[in-house]
Parts: structure tokens; sequence; C-alpha cells
């Protein structure tokens, strides 16, 4: 089996007595396309900062292609590239003048550091915008621009952060097929934090990050197998806790409580809504099955977690 690109093992991070990460651990593939959801206040920016070499773990391990970020964080900082939330670019600079400057700071120089720039410019469709200022740059382009950035070196590992927040579908798409095409012609291993699910449904594999812990890790196919074929959702006239109680009770039904509503997971969830209005039609005011989705899971996976997480304090980063 090849090396793993990112290898995390049991990192905890504390920031005083406030926990941000408790005890995760993950594995990305070389060439994998690794998608991190989670809702704010999560961990997923603790892990990234981590994984960047900007905070160390306060435990465990963390290991980018074999090297450790704490032992090894200048090996570790030449394997990555990371596209951030808001764009890492000069806006007073040209677009030609910032990949200039930050391939620089990885120590491109004279023409090998032009050639780069070149075709990065044409890889991303920025060869007619190249002399232009960033502040005149759409959304979209900027994006692009600051993907650019971000593999000047050459990473086999690139950390995109929130990388499609503020740009509308057109942007977005393209955004997306500059990183189908990294991995199809450079095999760029690609982490991306997103709270979109379509995005995260192209993922070869996803984990759910909720108050600091890893609540699930998997394919989205099997993350959403593992609710069932279908389920069964309940909205009732009264609080949702009664009506999960009484589910629980009559049918033994896995049930969980999401906002107003209650999931319920079974083998046979047509049967189940026939029985359950049978006995609790009166108690419900909707209800529906379908075929559940990755945002089902993550709505499950992070409702059960907090239904049984720790008194500690978390601190929302």
């Amino acid at each position: 089996m090849p090396e793993p690109a990112l290898e995390i093992d049991g990192v905890t991070h504390r920031y005083g007595k406030h926990v941000a990460l408790r005890d995760v651990s993950l594995r990305v593939s070389q060439g994998a396309l690794f998608g991190l959801i989670g809702p704010n206040g999560s961990g997923k920016t603790t892990l990234f900062r981590i994984l960047m070499t900007l905070l160390p773990p306060g435990e465990g391990a963390a290991c980018v292609w074999n090297h450790d970020v704490a032992r090894h964080p200048a090996a570790v900082r030449e394997r990555i590239g990371c596209v951030f939330q808001h764009p890492a670019l000069d806006d007073a600079l040209t677009v030609r003048e910032n990949l200039h400057f930050h391939g620089s700071l990885y120590g491109l120089r004279g023409e090998r550091l032009r050639e780069r720039i070149r075709e990065l410019l044409s890889i991303f469709e920025l060869r007619d915008r190249a002399g232009d200022a960033v502040s005149t740059l759409s959304g979209g382009l900027r994006r692009r621009a600051d993907l650019a950035r971000g593999l000047l070196h050459r990473p086999p590992v690139l950390l995109l952060d929130e990388p499609t927040v503020g740009l509308d579908p057109a942007a977005r798409r393209t955004f997306w097929r500059a990183l189908e095409r990294l991995r199809r012609d450079d095999d760029v291993t690609l982490v991306v934090a997103t709270h979109l699910m379509n995005e995260a449904e192209r993922c070869d594999e996803v984990a759910i990050l909720n108050e600091g812990r890893c609540v699930a890790n998997g394919s989205p196919a099997c993350l959403k197998a593992g609710l069932g074929d279908e389920t069964l959702w309940l909205h009732p006239v009264g609080a949702p806790t009664a009506l999960r109680n009484r589910v629980e009770a009559q049918f033994g039904a896995e049930t969980t409580v999401i906002g107003e509503r209650v999931q319920v997971t079974s083998e046979d969830a047509p049967a189940l809504l026939s029985s359950v209005y049978e006995s609790l039609g009166d108690q419900i005011e909707e209800a529906t099955v379908r075929k559940p989705t990755l945002e089902d899971v993550f709505l499950v996976r992070t409702a059960s977690a907090d239904a049984h997480s720790p008194s500690e304090t978390s601190l929302r980063v």
C-alpha cells in the first residue's frame, strides 16, 4: 500500500481550557479528493492550521508525505499549497506581480519562475488578465489567480479552505473544473473544507467534524448507505422529543431529533411509516420517506454527537 498523502493520528488541540480538536484520526490517499465538512466551530480551521505548520498538535501527530508537521515543518511546507477562504493576493499588484512575489517566497528565481508563471496563467486562462491589478478582477478570476499562487512550487498536496465562498454558480463550476484538471493531469491530492453538500458529494471520501471530533468518515455513498436505503422524516404536532420517545418505545427504531423533525432509520421505511401512522397518526403533522442525502448524514451525525457531547467547553474556531 502506498504511503498516504496525509496521516493524522489522535490529534488533540486546546486553546487554554477550550478544546478545538479531540483525538482526530484521518488518512488521505495520494491523488484523492478529500472533503472536510462541519458546522462553524467544528475544528476544520484548527486542523488546517496544524497541517499548514502554523500550529503544533497539542497531542498526537500529523504527517504530510511522511513528514511530521512538528518535527519537519520546512519539508511539509515544500509539499503543500494553500488556498484560503479569502484570496491571499495584493489588490494593488497585477496578477503577474502577485505570482512573481509569491514564487520568490518559495525560492523560485529567474527563467524558472517566469516559465512557471506562464504555465499557470495558461492553465487557468489568465493570460489576458496577467497585467491587470487584482482589484479589477471578478471573484471567479481572483479565485483562479489564488489557485495559481498556491501551485507555484508544484506541491503534491493542496489544502483549500472554503475556496468557493462568494462565487456565483458559473464561477464555482469553472473553479471545480480547474481542480478536477489538477487531479487528472498532475495527480495533486486535494483536501477541501466546504459547507456546500453538492461540493462534498464530488469527493472520494468525506470526514465530518463536530465539536472537534470526527463523527463520520467514508465515501459519500457509504455514509448515505449507513442511514439505510430510505429514511423516514416525521414533523410532529407537538414536541419532537415526545414523538421520538414514542417511536423508539413502540417500534424500537433508531431516531434522531433534528430541529423540529424526527429522523427515523429503518430497513423498511415505507412499512414503518404505515405502522407509525396507524399508532401515532394524531401526533404527526407531516411525514416523508426518501433516499438519504449527504446533508441527512451531516444532520444526523452532528445531532447525535451534540446529544452525547461532554460538558467540557469547546471554542468556536
